[in-house]
Order: C-alpha cells, then sequence, then structure tokens
C-alpha cells in the first residue's frame, strides 16, 4: 500500500493530495464521510471525481446524472488538456484565496471552481460541435451556481473566480492564464452587435468585485481593473485603471498582481 501511495505521488502528486487529505477529513468530521467517498476517494483519478461532480451538482429532472456522467467522461478521456487545468485551477484556488485552506475545498465546497470546470466540459462540447447541449450545461451551470459563462468563450487556465456570484462572460470573450476575478463581474458587449464584440483579458490580470469590462476591447497582461469599475476603452500591460468609465490610476504595483490578490490603489 505504501508503494502504491508513493508511486501515485510521483505520477500526479495534486491528486494523492487530494486524497490525503480526504481521508483525513472523514477522520475528523465522519458525517461527510458518504459525501467525501463518494465525491472524492470512491474514484481512481480527479478527473472521474470531477465527472462526478459535474453530474451531480447539475443533474435535474431534465437531464439525468448518469447522462452527464458519461458526458463529462467522454469530454475527460478525449481531451487531456481538460485536467491539466483543473489542476492548475485548483492550485490557483489554493494559492490565492486565503479562505482556502486544502485542495478538497474547491472541489467540494466552491462554486466558483465548480463553474469553471463545467464551464470547461461546455467549451468543450460546443468545439465538437454539439451546440445545444453546450447551451444546456451554461444554462445549468448559471442556474446552480449563478455563474454564467457563454460555451464559446476561450479562458486559459490557473484562473481563480472569488465568491462567483453573478459572473457574465461573453461569446466572443478571451480570457488568459493566470487571471483573478471576484464576484459580479461582466466580461460583456457594449449593445446588439454582432461578431467580435467581448473583451480580451491578457494573462495574470486582476480585475475586482463589480467590475465591468466591456466591448471588443485588450485588457494588457499583469494589469489591474478597480473593483466598480466601468472599462470601454484598451488597457495597457502592468497599469491599474479605477472608475466610471475607467482610467489609468497608476502601474499596477507588481509584477503579478493576479496572484498577490492585492486591490488597495496607491495614494
Amino acid at each position: 500500500m505504501a508503494e502504491t501511495r508513493r508511486k501515485l505521488a510521483e505520477l500526479d502528486p495534486v491528486w494523492s493530495r487530494i486524497r490525503a487529505e480526504g481521508e483525513a477529513a472523514v477522520q475528523d468530521e465522519p458525517l461527510l464521510g458518504g459525501l467525501i467517498h463518494s465525491s472524492l476517494l470512491h474514484h481512481p483519478t480527479l478527473e472521474r471525481a470531477l465527472a462526478y461532480r459535474f453530474s451531480l451538482k447539475l443533474a435535474s429532472g431534465e437531464m439525468s446524472e448518469q447522462i452527464l456522467r458519461e458526458i463529462a467522461d467522454e469530454a475527460y478521456a478525449a481531451d487531456p488538456a481538460l485536467g491539466q487545468a483543473a489542476r492548475a485551477d485548483l492550485v490557483a484556488v489554493y494559492d490565492r484565496d486565503p479562505a482556502c485552506h486544502r485542495f478538497i475545498q474547491p472541489i467540494l465546497f466552491f462554486k466558483g471552481y465548480q463553474a469553471v470546470q463545467a464551464y470547461r466540459i461546455a467549451n468543450w462540447l460546443w468545439r465538437q460541435g454539439r451546440r445545444d447541449m453546450a447551451f444546456f450545461v451554461q444554462m445549468r451551470v448559471s442556474e446552480m451556481f449563478g455563474v454564467d459563462i457563454h460555451p464559446a468563450a476561450r479562458i486559459g487556465q490557473g484562473i481563480m473566480i472569488d465568491h462567483a456570484h453573478s459572473i457574465v462572460i461573453g461569446e466572443t470573450a478571451v480570457v488568459g492564464d493566470n487571471v483573478s476575478m471576484l464576484h459580479s463581474v461582466t466580461l460583456g458587449g457594449t449593445g446588439k452587435e454582432h461578431g467580435d464584440r467581448h473583451p480580451k483579458i491578457g494573462d495574470g490580470v486582476l480585475i475586482g468585485a463589480g467590475a465591468k469590462v466591456l466591448g471588443n476591447i485588450h485588457v494588457g497582461a499583469n494589469s489591474r481593473i478597480a473593483a466598480g469599475s466601468v472599462v470601454l476603452a484598451d488597457v495597457p500591460c502592468c497599469k491599474t485603471v479605477a472608475g466610471v468609465p475607467a482610467r489609468i490610476v497608476g502601474d499596477a504595483g507588481c509584477d503579478q498582481p493576479s496572484v498577490s490578490m492585492d486591490h488597495r490603489l496607491a495614494e
């Protein structure tokens, strides 16, 4: 058994840590044993566990757990990048959210993480040409988590959405790697125009609570958008913007604002 655990840790250290945390959690709170075993310890891989959580959370009278589980298992088997992104997102949440103390928390309890993983399956369906099923997943994610991400949006890995209430990301939006955002963020359009109409967010950007980024504009890498801002024009790299409409108020203040999570404005 010890040798098996060692090999597992070498092959997949994230999943190995999740299992160890799950076993410890069952010892600490036996009443959660059923949840933790069914959601984590019963499964051989993180992908299988995520597929189970996806089906459990999004099932309804309109779509059974079994069908959703088969869809998710197919997606993870066909595209290994989904599992890679799930691990990167998990580490991002653990590193950046001071309320996250264990890897198992986002998988079991944080709707931002769960919503992003469900979006990734919807995006896979969209890329396979299964548009109606992708829209169904989008609908259920919005209903269950209060997060509305169009399945055609392109989102990188290492994403952290804290609190994740009232998030809207439009069809032609692009979000780079290692981006952090808080609740009530909108990456939307400016009207009824068609075509490429949503923001392009660079790597390492930090978006504060309630910020609205509207139109086919570019937000440069490692920039910061202050809480409550309305961004209607391009933002250069490594700058901080604030206000309605947002204007440049200074530099970003550090090399990786999405990691530092510092929302304060310099006096």
